[in-house]
């Protein structure tokens, strides 16, 4: 149905009306023409025509054009392309069926429907590639809704063994639209012995034990001894011999040693049995990372505070770190760990004193490369302190001391705080700081300003300094743990006070590295499924980034068998990408030449490959019944897809009536322009035929 609109009064036409008669007569209206009347009047009735039509096509008229359709509604059809089908039906069965679940579209195409045949992860499934690694139905009866939003799904067919390993359960799903289940596989209950899931720690430290629990399950076996064994580079480290239990379930817990730095894999095996079919699920490979040990953290005090134990809460929430707190004679740390070049990070709190203690340990530290921190307070001795190079000098002795609350600054980009950090650190109570004029250092960072009553002073209260040779940060009063504590009284935790901290030392103790050319693998661990990707970044003498440079590569594998690539860095392509690495540990080089220079980085990282749809081949019809049940649908067994067929043949497919409406301008319509054409031609010819001009 089409319509014409006008942006002004319809009354308007009359108006062109009479302008393309008043133009007319100035032309036909008594003068004299060689033609007679008739043709006169014709010619005058064309120009009139022609005249009111340019006049109403200055009017903007639009014509409004409504179509109404009928949408053919969407049936999907949803195969499981896992590997658990694989293993459990051979290529040519396999073929055929899928043959026969692609004659369903046919039939479904024949019923006023649009169908699909779409695998798990929503692509268009042709039947040649059965090799998801994990099977997740919910996210693919999801992704089905997601993607046909806003259209009518008369129902969906899903074909599947019944087994997911990833994501929720189908059944506690909430579908608006049928689900019929088509079952594949074997449902027997099979003998068998698998490794269910593996417990452990992903970094473990250096000469430490560390805990290892592997879940075995034993299906088809009673008061029977099953040997599982703990490998690590081709030799047995422990060896356990358990009994089945009634319900098959069996925990072998080791206890080995990391004794060698870096990745390190360790696989589980359990010994076969005779009768097992699947023995693939026998063994299951972990990859720990063994780090040297942790960051070893030293608190040195003048005397028990309240401020060192806040401090050493937050610090021991973090199972990455040892903190040593040295407060002589309360507490002690041997000799070699008071030595810089031993710790991490050295907290000093109000140290060095007026007392003199700790002075030697300050000198030490002050001259070393190793990362401080100085929490100042009224027993600070700010005689020695003026003599080290620190990020603030005061211009005289504090004689006077005043109460400021913090500030977090809002120009500080060393770290980032959570959103409500600023609002949290406004209210928390003051504390004493010394009076008088400062003068910070070039390269001091203000993380925490000085606020006096309501106004912010441009006076720092905590900062950070990233200079040479080491990192130091410079908190210029005492009190924190009232901050902690007014925290947890209006919050019930201490989640900003732990985590402003936290990250403090964590950027404090963490060496900054210098170098010019940085080269890593964007993350630790890699599937197999996935592909490996590098990151290499080259700088200059004033670490501004430079391109053109050739990335040479060596990947070693645990059989050291090495393999080189190359890339050239450009901009946009700092990137290297390599797909096909198998399971397991690989140490890799990577060379460049900066300045005629040769730079090296060396590393490591895993591909791990255990596949989970190996675990478990007993299909699960159950699941499926269940599923079909609770949206409407009803079960097939994989041998009765003429019922199905049968039973889609006889769906009364509903679509959806949709209108679109469409506006477009009159004058850009083209069948206006030929009448236009055809006035004027008109006119023209009969006017130069007769003996006009």
């Amino acid at each position: 149905m089409k319509q014409i609109l006008f942006d002004s009064s319809p009354y308007f036409i009359l108006l062109c009306l009479l302008g393309g008669f008043g133009y007319a007569s100035l032309l036909y209206y008594r003068v004299k023409y060689p033609w007679s009347n008739t043709l006169n009047r014709l010619l005058f009735v064309l120009r009139t025509v022609l005249a009111m039509f340019l006049l109403v096509l200055l009017l903007g008229p639009i014509v409004k054009q409504a179509e109404t359709f009928t949408e053919k509604p969407v049936f999907v059809i949803l195969h499981d392309n896992s590997l658990s089908v694989t293993e459990t039906m051979d290529s040519a069965a396999l073929r055929t069926f899928f043959n026969r679940v692609s004659g369903l579209k046919s039939t479904l195409s024949q019923r006023n429907v649009e169908p699909f045949l779409l695998d798990l992860q929503g692509n268009d499934f042709d039947g040649t590639m059965f090799a998801a690694p994990v099977t997740n139905l919910h996210d693919a009866l999801r992704k089905t809704a997601t993607r046909f939003e806003g259209r009518r799904i008369e129902g969906v067919v899903l074909v599947s063994d019944g087994i997911y390993n990833a994501g929720l359960s189908p059944l506690f799903g909430d579908y608006t639209f049928t689900v019929h289940t088509v079952g594949l596989g074997d449902t027997s209950l099979r003998i068998d012995l698998s490794v269910k899931d593996v417990v452990y720690n992903k970094i473990a430290y250096q000469g430490n034990q560390f805990p290892l629990h592997a879940d075995i399950a034993a299906t088809g076996f009673h008061n029977e001894p099953v040997v599982v064994s703990l490998v690590h580079k081709g030799s047995v480290v422990e060896r356990k011999t358990l009994t089945v239990t009634d319900d098959g379930l069996l925990r072998a817990a080791f206890q080995p040693v990391a004794a060698e730095e870096g990745i390190q894999r360790w696989d589980v095996v359990v010994e076969s049995k005779p009768g097992e079919r699947n023995i693939k699920n026998n063994r299951a490979s972990v990859f720990i990372d063994v780090v040297k040990g942790k960051k070893k953290i030293l608190i040195v005090g003048s005397a028990p505070h309240p401020d060192i134990k806040a401090l050493r809460s937050v610090l021991e929430k973090n199972p990455n770190y040892e903190v040593l707190i040295h407060i002589p004679p309360v507490s002690e740390v041997d000799t070699h760990l008071l030595q810089p070049s031993a710790v991490d990070l050295i907290i000093f709190h109000q140290v060095p004193d007026v007392r003199g203690r700790h002075r030697e340990l300050v000198q030490r530290a002050m001259a070393s490369r190793t990362p401080v921190l100085l929490i100042l307070g009224q027993q600070t001795d700010w005689n020695q302190l003026a003599q080290f190079n620190v990020p603030i000098k005061f211009e005289q002795l504090p004689r006077q001391f005043d109460d400021v609350t913090p500030v977090i600054n809002p120009d500080f980009s060393l770290f980032g705080l959570s959103a409500n950090a600023g609002t949290t650190f406004n209210a928390f109570p003051p504390v004493s700081v010394h009076f008088g004029k400062m003068q910070p250092s070039a390269q001091a960072m203000p993380l925490l300003m000085q606020k006096v009553g309501s106004l912010v002073t441009d006076k720092p209260l905590l900062v950070v300094e990233q200079g040479e040779p080491r990192r130091l940060g410079m908190m210029l009063g005492e009190g924190l743990w009232r901050w902690r504590l007014h925290e947890y009284a209006k919050t019930e935790n201490t989640e900003v006070f732990d985590e402003f901290f936290g990250k403090l030392i964590q950027f404090l103790s963490t060496t900054e590295d210098r170098s010019k050319f940085r080269f890593f693998p964007v993350k630790q661990e890699f599937s197999e499924t996935e592909p490996v990707v590098f990151e290499g970044q080259v700088f200059n003498d004033i670490f501004e980034p430079v391109y053109g440079n050739t990335i040479d590569l060596e990947l070693t594998d645990e059989q050291g068998k090495r393999t080189q690539y190359s890339y050239l860095v450009s901009p946009g392509n700092n990137r290297y990408t390599l797909n096909g690495l198998r399971e397991g540990v690989f140490r890799y080089k990577a060379v460049t030449t900066v300045n005629n220079l040769r730079e090296e980085v060396r590393g490591q990282f895993m591909v791990s490959g255990r596949q989970l749809e190996l675990v478990n081949l007993t299909a699960d019809f159950d699941l499926l019944r269940k599923l079909a049940q609770n949206t409407g649908g009803r079960f097939y067994t994989a041998n009765r897809l003429d019922v199905l067929e049968r039973d889609l043949s006889a769906i009364e497919a509903r679509g959806i009536l949709r209108s679109n409406e469409r506006y477009q301008p009159v004058i850009s319509l083209p069948w206006i322009f030929l009448i236009l054409v055809a006035l004027v031609g008109t006119e023209w010819f009969l006017r130069k035929y007769f003996g006009g001009y």
